[in-house]
């Protein structure tokens, strides 16, 4: 037996070797470099602990944190025709898309749902950035189409978080079209006299806000996002200045009057709750599904009641038959 070669180089191995540790237990802040546990970061929303900074959510992480109980229906979306230009550049098209369903999980660039939030019924809409740079494509259109119909048949409010890069650049002028078109939606919903609002997460750039993303009734903002039609960098090198500090920005268009609110992502649900009840003149909302019962009554059912009534009138009966103790006999 070998001791150096049985022993002592498994021992110096296990030592300095490298241990394989599963990249979706952490994540690493984008803004300030901090190592975060996955489960403490989908607890916070995905918003860091360390410096406060939003990062990316699913539309599907964000409607099981917004909707009552995460409880929420998917509304059903006409599928565009698939690759209508026969487009293709370093790749083509319905390969590119492939790709991003596979990565993501999801259809398209935008998902539809119906529920609740503090009780009240709403129709939701809401971009997917990791799915093509949240582009926006016939299905974009479509999606808020249905989403508009959807609000109106079941006089509903729609909210809409908004997330894109701008057009797809694969569907051409057709994904250019989908402006005018979701611009009619929008005009649905004001017609029908409900309420639109707008949440713009980062980053809302291009076409989308120069269409539905900028006519909500009210416009709110998460903290820091990019809103803008042209991006700062054309911005700078057409002009040749240089911009502000938090130029396009959220809380830069919130001090010019361009938007209404900018809310953090754990107090959206309340804030919109809020608004919306607003809106449509219901009550304001309160928290827990009941009133708090009365307390002289809040451990007995009618069962118990029943049974303390029926046990007070026998005792009324037996003190009328029995004669008092202090009563002396009759001769």
């Amino acid at each position: 037996m070998n001791w150096i070669s049985n022993y002592v180089r498994p021992r110096i191995n296990s030592l300095f070797s490298r241990r394989e540790v599963p990249e979706n237990l952490w994540t690493k802040c984008p803004e300030c470099g901090s190592m975060l546990f996955h489960r403490e970061s989908t607890e916070n929303l995905n918003v860091c602990t360390n410096c406060d900074h939003h990062m990316a959510i699913t539309p599907r992480e964000r409607f099981h944190a917004l909707f009552d109980g995460g409880v929420f229906a998917e509304i059903a979306v006409p599928a565009p025709v698939d690759d209508p230009l026969h487009f293709k550049d370093q790749k083509k098209y319905p390969e590119r898309m492939k790709a991003a369903r596979k990565d993501t999980g999801e259809r398209e660039a935008m998902l539809v749902a119906e529920g609740e939030i503090g009780r009240t019924p709403i129709v939701a809409a809401a971009q997917d950035f990791s799915f093509m740079a949240g582009s926006m494509g016939m299905y974009v259109g479509n999606a808020i189409i249905a989403a508009a119909e959807r609000a109106v048949a079941a006089k509903r409010p729609l909210v809409l978080f908004s997330a894109a890069g701008g057009a797809r650049m694969q569907e051409g002028i057709l994904s250019l079209m989908q402006m005018p078109r979701t611009t009619v939606a929008v005009q649905m919903l004001k017609e029908a006299g409900l309420p639109y609002i707008v949440v713009l997460t980062h980053p809302t750039t291009g076409g989308v806000t120069a269409s539905y993303a900028m006519l909500g009734d009210v416009h709110i903002a998460e903290p820091n996002a990019l809103i803008c039609f042209a991006g700062p960098r054309v911005i700078e090198q057409t002009i040749r200045e240089k911009l502000p500090d938090g130029f396009q920005r959220a809380e830069y268009l919130l001090d010019h009057g361009m938007l209404d609110r900018v809310t953090h992502r754990k107090d959206m649900k309340h804030e919109l709750v809020t608004i919306l009840r607003m809106l449509t003149g219901q009550s304001p909302a309160v928290k827990g599904d009941l009133p708090k019962p009365d307390d002289t009554a809040k451990s007995e059912t009618p069962a118990t009641q029943t049974a303390k009534a029926s046990a007070t009138d026998t005792d009324k009966d037996t003190k009328q038959a029995s004669p008092s103790k202090t009563e002396a006999p009759k001769a």
